[in-house]
This record gives C-alpha cells, structure tokens and sequence, in this order.
C-alpha cells in the first residue's frame, strides 16, 4: 500500500489560499500548512513502519509566479518577477528566458516556456540539478518511497534522465531492500495530436495515463457502452500498462482542470463513481490511484482548516467514513473492498468469461480468483453466468 502527499516544499501564500499554491514552491524547505520537516519525518517514520510506502508530489518544472516581494509558508522571500529566490537560492540565469505556452504542437515552447505564468527552471543547468538532486535525496533518505513528478510533459526527457540516474537508493534503514530505486511517475497530459508525447518518458518510469481517465468516465456516464470495455487497454490509446499509472479522476481534473473536461467523474456522482473504481480496480490494466478528496464548491477551494490556515485534520466516524470536510473516498465501502479485490487476484490474472448483454450489463472472471458484474443499464441484470470461482456462497 502507498500513499501520495501533496507538495511538501515551501509554497508562496496565495490570497484566500486555494489548493493550488502548493505548486508555487519559493524553497525546498519542508514547511507548509500540513506541518513543519519533523511533522513530515514523523509521519513518514510511521507509515514505512506499517507497511504504507510514501509517495511525494515533487514540483521542479518551475518556482512560483507573483507580482513584487512574495512570502512563503516557512516565512522565506522571493520576487518572481526578478526571478529572485534566495532560499534555494536561485537567480535568474537558473531559468529559461520568459514567453508564453500557446502552442501545443511546438515542443520547445511547451518545455522551455512559463506554464500559466510560472517561472520555468532550466533543468539543462548543472546548478538547478544539484539543487533538485540534493532535494530529492534529502526526501529519500526520510525514507520516501518515489515521486509523483509534477509537470513532467513541460521538462525534456533527457534532463530527467540525468536527475533520475543520481537519486540515491531507497533507505535501507526504513526497511527497503538493498539497492531498492525509487518509484517514478511522471504527469504528462497526452490525449494524442500534440508534440509532446507520453511515450518518451516510457523509458523513465511510469507516465499518468489521462486518456484512461476520460475513457472510463465517459463509459460510467452511459456516453460509451460497457461492452467495449472487452479490450479496455492500449486499443483505447493507452500506452502499455506495465507503464501506466491510472486513475478515474485526479486532484486537477475532478475540479475541471487539466484532462477530460466535463465528463470526468468524482465525488459528487457517487453510483456512477463507484463503478468506475470499482472496474479500475477490478482490470488488469497498469497501476492503479484511488483518488482521496476533501469536498469543495468552489475549483479554486484549499482545503478544511482549523484556524483558516492549518489543515484540518479528518475525522474518522465509527462507521470508518470521513467528515470534517473531508470525502476519503478511499473509505467508501465499494472501493475499500475493491482495493483487497485487487489484492487478491493480483496484476497478472487473466480476465476469463467475458459475458455483456451487447449494452451496459458486463461480467467475468480473473482466473478462478475473482468475479465481477457491472450493471450500467437502467433495468436489472437477471442472468446465470460461469463465476469461475470454487462452489459456495458468496455476498456482495
């Protein structure tokens, strides 16, 4: 089991502090509104200790933008403008000159100019590397398991090479393996016809596979049937699944951000939602993310606080669910006992006895470990099928 973190590094304080200013690193100093470097250290400690690897969401395609003086979590200084951050420090010659990303189809420009007004780090400098490098290490040796790495589509691939070929092993002193390498995906926004292409980070770790996303929530909102699910996979677009990280829906586009517009499923369609976890976790298909909200109305939303700037804490209720503002849809029954469903009939397993009614009723095996129906119509599925499993009882 594992868990990704939001970005862990020191974040410019954004007016009325929506979730995004995580993204807006000023340092590399662990201070944010979830807590201080020992808070972080602390928790870390305690999740290898339980068998619960961490994963970070690490920003280092670029630093924060902003107008004049900005401020930090951790109280450290930047002037964006100037491209002046002195508690890395960097300066403006550590970064790609300033323009804009307006065309799609010019990769140079995707990579080497400012996403959204962001300041773009040049990852070709043996300077900005050292400080990555440096960073990075520090988080492995907290015991970190791998990195979600932020922006990944806006870096060159071979910048990325190089930073990842000087990353320490994971730490034998909180109970991996020796020469154990981290764990590495790679957020790149590939639904086909731009220059940038998923594929050439393939060979670097894993790539986030958005096209899954869509694919599956547009199927789970009746826009495509459930019987083309048959040859859910690299037919759909999607790169080889011992390359791919999958997901129904991620902490951008449940929000309208990034990939997939409006037929992304979250939260807030819970039946629907269910089901395409449910069917996530139940194919063969890549390695798979379980998205935990916390609710918001707003797109722009942070989240619950105690005092309007520390994070809240969840609440855990008796019946294991969340409140306090927070979804953990991790907890949802469904996709709780999906997650051992996973488990138990394990990655390699073959789908077998693939039944669907020619419209939104599927079924079948994955060997003699594990069955499942889907029921996407608006009738009731009424019919035998071969489960595959040993003769007995079983409760849904």
């Amino acid at each position: 089991a594992g868990v990704q973190i939001s970005p862990v590094t020191e974040n410019a304080i954004v007016a009325n502090r929506p979730w995004w200013e995580r993204y807006q690193p000023i340092s590399y100093l662990l201070e944010t509104r979830s807590g201080s470097e020992q808070d972080f250290a602390n928790m870390v400690r305690r999740c290898n200790v339980l068998g619960v690897r961490v994963y970070v969401d690490i920003v280092f395609n670029h630093m924060a933008g902003g107008d004049g003086t900005v401020v930090g979590t951790a109280g450290s200084t930047a002037q964006p403008n100037n491209k002046d951050y002195p508690a890395v420090p960097y300066s403006y010659f550590d970064f790609h000159a300033s323009c804009s990303i307006n065309n799609y189809n010019d990769a140079r420009e995707v990579r080497n100019c400012e996403l959204v007004g962001l300041k773009d780090l040049d990852q070709s400098k043996d300077w900005v590397q050292q400080r990555v490098v440096d960073f990075m290490n520090k988080l492995l040796d907290f015991g970190v398991a791998g990195f979600r790495v932020d922006a990944a589509k806006h870096m060159w691939p071979s910048d990325l090479k190089t930073i990842f070929q000087r990353l320490n092993n994971l730490s034998t002193a909180h109970g991996f393996l020796s020469n154990a390498r981290p764990f590495i995906y790679q957020e790149v926004i590939d639904m086909g016809g731009e220059a940038v292409s998923k594929y050439e980070y393939v060979n670097l770790g894993f790539v986030t596979e958005f096209r899954y996303s869509a694919s599956i929530s547009r199927v789970f909102r009746g826009k495509d049937d459930l019987r083309w699910l048959i040859n859910w996979g690299p037919e759909w677009g999607f790169m080889p699944s011992e390359r791919a990280l999958v997901f129904v829906d991620n902490h951008d586009n449940q929000r309208g951000h990034g990939a997939g517009g409006s037929d992304i499923l979250n939260y807030k369609n819970p039946r629907q939602y269910k089901m395409a976890t449910a069917f996530m976790l139940a194919y063969p298909f890549g390695i798979a993310r379980v998205m935990s909200s916390f609710d918001f109305n707003d797109p722009d939303q942070g989240p619950p606080t105690t005092d309007g700037i520390h994070t809240r804490s969840p609440v855990i209720n008796v019946d294991n669910l969340c409140n306090g503002g927070w979804i953990c849809e991790h907890r949802w029954l469904p996709i709780y006992n999906m997650v051992t469903f996973r488990n138990v009939v394990g990655r390699q397993t073959p789908v077998r006895n693939w039944w669907d009614n020619g419209k939104n009723q599927v079924a079948f095996c994955r060997g003699n470990k594990g069955f499942i129906a889907f029921n996407g119509d608006s009738y009731d599925l009424n019919r035998t099928v071969a489960t595959c499993l040993p003769s007995g009882t079983y409760c849904d």
